[in-house]
This record gives C-alpha cells, sequence and structure tokens, in this order.
C-alpha cells in the first residue's frame, strides 16, 4: 500500500489546523471551498422562492380539489407542499451557509421562481399545472446541479436530492393523469 506521504492532493495535517484556526468568521467556507460565493447564494436564492411557490400552490391545490376522487388527491397535493416546504428550507439553510441570508419575502416572488403559482380549476387542471411546474424544476435543478458541479459539492449533492424529490412528483402527478384521464403519456 502507497504510503500517505505520497500522495500530493491531500494537505498535511498541521496545514489544515493552522487554516482552520485562520479566517473563523467565515464559518463553514474554508479555503477549499471552489465556488463563486455570490452566485451560488444568489441561484439558491432562485430555489428558495421557486419552492416557496411550489409549496404555495400545492397548498392551495390541496385546499381547492374538489370531486369524487379530491379527497385523495389532496392528499397527494399536501404531502407534496409539505415536501417542498423542506426543499426551500434545505437551501435556505444553505444560504446561511454561505454567509447569506434566503430571501423569504413576499414581494417579488413570483419573480425571483423558476415557477410559476398557477391557479385553481378542476382536478386535472390543478395536476397539469404541477406536472408542468415539476417538468420546469427538474430542468432548472439539473442546470444548477452541472453549474455547482464540483466546485460546490455541498450544494450540488443537496440539489441532487431535491431533484431526486422532484421527479418523484412529476411521476406522481403523470400517475394521476394517467388515472384520470385514461391513457399513458409516457411510453
Amino acid at each position: 500500500m502507497a504510503d500517505v506521504a505520497e500522495n500530493t492532493f491531500l494537505t498535511d495535517v498541521q496545514t489544515l489546523r493552522a487554516r482552520a484556526k485562520q479566517a473563523i468568521e467565515k464559518g463553514a467556507l474554508t479555503p477549499a471551498y471552489q465556488g463563486d460565493v455570490k452566485t451560488a447564494i444568489e441561484l439558491l436564492q432562485t430555489v428558495v422562492a421557486t419552492e416557496l411557490v411550489c409549496v404555495l400552490r400545492y397548498t392551495m391545490h390541496s385546499i381547492s380539489v374538489a370531486g369524487i376522487n379530491s379527497e385523495s388527491v389532496a392528499g397527494e397535493f399536501a404531502t407534496h407542499a409539505k415536501e417542498e416546504r423542506a426543499h426551500m428550507m434545505w437551501a435556505a439553510q444553505r444560504i446561511d451557509q454561505l454567509g447569506g441570508i434566503p430571501n423569504l419575502a413576499p414581494e417579488g416572488l413570483a419573480t425571483r421562481s423558476a415557477s410559476e403559482y398557477g391557479k385553481g380549476g378542476n382536478l386535472i387542471e390543478m395536476v397539469r399545472q404541477n406536472l408542468v411546474a415539476e417538468r420546469l424544476v427538474i430542468e432548472h435543478y439539473r442546470e444548477l446541479i452541472r453549474y455547482f458541479a464540483d466546485h460546490d459539492p455541498t450544494t450540488r449533492i443537496m440539489l441532487e436530492k431535491i431533484l431526486a424529490e422532484e421527479e418523484e412528483h412529476a411521476t406522481d402527478m403523470h400517475d394521476l393523469l394517467v388515472a384520470h384521464e385514461g391513457h399513458p403519456f409516457l411510453s
């Protein structure tokens, strides 16, 4: 087995200790952080706004859905609202870790969000609105994941976790459409 000292990619412990004692006011941001903090915070602000708009849309839909199958669909919408809130909190906490302040202000929320709030309508219209919103955030988060890559693996991993849940949401909405319209859209 190769000697640890031969692995030049590793920083020696003494250097790591010295670095850790410097600039402690930066919290979790160490000299090894390779991302652009300002850009990361700006991009994460869009995630916060997007997830908050999704919380509001799913909540509104869970309350206003009507029809013979509305109780089960309302439950699905409410579950998604809860999960979207968790996503928003993860992004807000990451902004805090990077030294920013998450923007939860209602003013301008719709313009900061990648997703649209939508509107009411019948059950099928609501499911379609949510499916469109999920498809939009899936593409948006894939782009963000590519941007963060290895420059900010913590943010990338968080976004990958959110992406996986958004893909589940899209599948749920697709399945609801199939159940209510009787024909699959996916081949």
